[in-house]
């Protein structure tokens, strides 16, 4: 019992510190004369995937890698099926009023790539390398388009599309950005180091692998922030935010994450991986592609298709 709680414990810690540190970044940037647009794209994507990253780090350094790559596989399922399942059920996702069929493109690509090299039998330094120049090409994208936007956007339609989700403040006293900045980098390596020792207590205390328990408790975990955020998304109509949200989120998990991991050692891949979680994190993605290429809005009807088959994936990888 004391396990659970210290792992809840440890959970919040780097949900909290998580923002924290978002918030902190955001409107330091803006205090700086970083464009929002610029702001958003970059700081708010590696922050919000800290929590990620912290606990990817810490597994490989506990020798518990199962943990550091169910968590990257299992946050991209859960944020196709229960992030955007959840929220749907609440509000309806107008998917078909937005464009994101570039990006969710270059996710599936990264999902083709990451399976590719995942069957190696382990992410070392090379396929690391692999994924990080992946990374840089899609960021050199996005920059190009950022650029575009800018051309056609003013800084103030930028920066209050960031305000909805960051709380971003231009005019944030530096004292209260310095605050933020120090409790994000405290408590991420805490939280981290909480969560993920007592997730391995778990997992050897009622014989569940590591893997699962990373695909599953880590991994709903982690995805809270992205939950959250698509929530407020949906009922704000912002079906951009929503899928943009899920799609960066993911392509960041399977790139970044794993990739810089790699810098601290090599993940080897579980058999069960390769035979099984891959492919449902493939075919979760794969689900997309009526809402992105056929205008097709994400209704309650979908929602609660896309969180049963998360209910069922979880049920049957505990059983």
């Amino acid at each position: 019992m004391t396990a659970w709680l210290l792992s809840g414990l440890g959970l919040l810690i780097l949900l909290l510190a998580g923002d924290a540190l978002v918030r902190g970044a955001v409107n330091l940037s803006l205090r700086l004369g970083v464009p929002a647009l610029i702001v958003s794209l970059t700081i708010v994507a590696f922050g919000t995937s800290a929590p990620e990253l912290l606990i990817a780090i810490k597994a490989i350094e506990e020798n518990a890698p199962g943990i550091a790559l169910g968590n990257v596989v299992g946050s991209n399922t859960a944020n196709i099926l229960l992030v955007l399942g959840l929220p749907a059920l609440l509000a309806t996702i107008h998917s078909s009023e937005c464009n994101t069929r570039r990006n969710y493109v270059f996710m599936l690509l990264a999902s083709v790539l990451f399976i590719g090299l995942a069957f190696y039998g382990e992410f070392n330094l090379f396929s690391g390398a692999i994924l990080l120049a992946g990374l840089a090409l899609i960021l050199l994208n996005a920059f190009r388009e950022a650029h575009a936007h800018r051309n056609s956007c003013s800084e103030e339609q930028d920066l209050e599309a960031l305000e909805v989700l960051e709380e971003a403040d231009p005019d944030m006293p530096y004292w209260k950005v310095s605050l933020y900045l120090v409790l994000g980098l405290i408590g991420l390596p805490m939280g981290a180091h909480l969560l993920v020792d007592n997730a391995t207590i778990i997992a050897r205390t009622y014989g569940v692998s590591e893997t699962v328990i990373g695909l599953t408790l880590v991994a709903v975990g982690t995805s809270l922030p992205e939950l959250a955020t698509t929530v407020m998304a949906a009922l704000r109509r912002q079906a951009d935010v929503a899928l943009g949200n899920v799609i960066g989120s993911n392509m960041f998990n399977l790139l970044g994450i794993v990739g810089i991991a790699t810098l601290f050692g090599r993940i080897p891949v579980d058999p069960e991986f390769l035979q099984f979680d891959l492919w449902v994190m493939l075919g979760s993605s794969l689900l997309l592609i009526p809402f992105v290429f056929f205008k097709q809005d994400i209704t309650r009807v979908w929602g609660f298709i896309l969180t049963l088959l998360y209910v069922t994936y979880v049920v049957i990888l505990l059983a």
